[in-house]
């Protein structure tokens, strides 16, 4: 018999998980974020979770704490699993004791590294050339569980969080329906993690993507790829945001003009800013309130953009 699976995500990245788990195992429930409200209207938006689980004809369950209530619904589902795909809340011990087999979680890192909320955005700020995803069983101190698979993805050095998100979703599918089998038939193997190599992530703000120009060239252009699609790599021109959406790395070590300012253009580059370190080419951008523009574009509606000092 199938074992039967609680799943808890939230968002995209969480979405590919639910439909190749779906096509495996019975789902008894999924577990989501409460609607968010958006925009200026404040209409109620459900999380991509929710919105594939109805598409699915699944039971969802929106709460906003895991209490008893919420307990005793899951209970009455008789799971035998849960599946976790970024649903970005800790279970406690009461909430965990309802899975005979107890739980399993994707995390986009090769664990120990890189534990906490934001494995994708560090890697790609850290310029390591290798991440990777890991299938964890779930324990009560964060993403501290033993591992029962690990797949490591090379990095290239162009990926941007949405990308690698994307990619480690689609991966991470295909993974925990392999350890899921392998539970079901008891050949899966946990393998503890080694305390003494773990390190942790924060939870980004908005002011992590503001750039200091006196960073080297090469950092901020990690930024503008791991900050993407948030919080987006930002500055400030004539007081107003300025968004930096693609960028490369024009030269890696010249010097002399002061940091951050417009020092030129390159037109097969971009704008060209110098840093701490070198020159970053600037080729999307986006200020506040308009769209984003092509560098060209961009220059053709801010004549007096070369040689201003961004982030004055």
């Amino acid at each position: 018999m199938s074992l039967k699976v609680l799943f808890a995500g939230t968002p995209e990245m969480a979405v590919p998980s639910l439909e190749a788990i779906v096509q495996q195992f019975p789902i008894v429930g999924v577990l989501t974020a409460p609607d968010q409200e958006v925009g200026r209207g404040r209409k109620l938006l459900p999380s991509p979770v929710k919105r594939k689980a109805l598409e699915l004809n699944l039971t969802v369950l929106t709460p906003q704490k895991l209490d008893g209530t919420v307990r005793e619904q899951v209970k009455s589902y008789a799971p035998d699993i849960l599946v976790v795909v970024a649903f970005g809340k800790i279970f406690g011990p009461k909430f965990l004791s309802l899975f005979p087999m107890g739980g399993i979680n994707l995390h986009p890192s090769l664990l120990p590294k890189y534990r906490g909320p934001s494995p994708i955005p560090e890697a790609i700020l850290e310029g390591d050339s290798e991440t990777g995803i890991t299938i964890q069983k779930v324990v009560l101190q964060m993403d501290a569980g033993p591992i029962l698979l690990q797949e490591v993805i090379p990095l290239n050095g162009t990926e941007t969080t949405t990308s690698l998100t994307a990619l480690c979703a689609e991966r991470g599918a295909t993974l925990l329906v392999q350890v899921l089998k392998g539970i079901e038939t008891g050949t899966v193997k946990e393998v503890p993690q080694d305390e003494r190599k773990a390190t942790y992530c924060k939870l980004l703000t908005k002011e992590d993507g503001r750039i200091s120009w006196n960073l080297p060239a090469a950092q901020i252009e990690r930024m503008v790829r791991a900050y993407d699609p948030w919080p987006t790599a930002w500055t400030l021109y004539r007081g107003e945001v300025l968004k930096i959406l693609k960028a490369s790395v024009f030269h890696p070590s010249t010097k002399g003009e002061e940091e951050g300012k417009v020092i030129g253009v390159d037109k097969g580059k971009g704008i060209l800013v110098q840093t701490g370190e070198g020159i970053l080419a600037i080729h999307t951008l986006q200020l506040q309130s308009r769209k984003a523009l092509d560098f060209t574009s961009f220059l053709n509606g801010e004549r007096n953009f070369i040689g201003s000092i961004l982030g004055a």
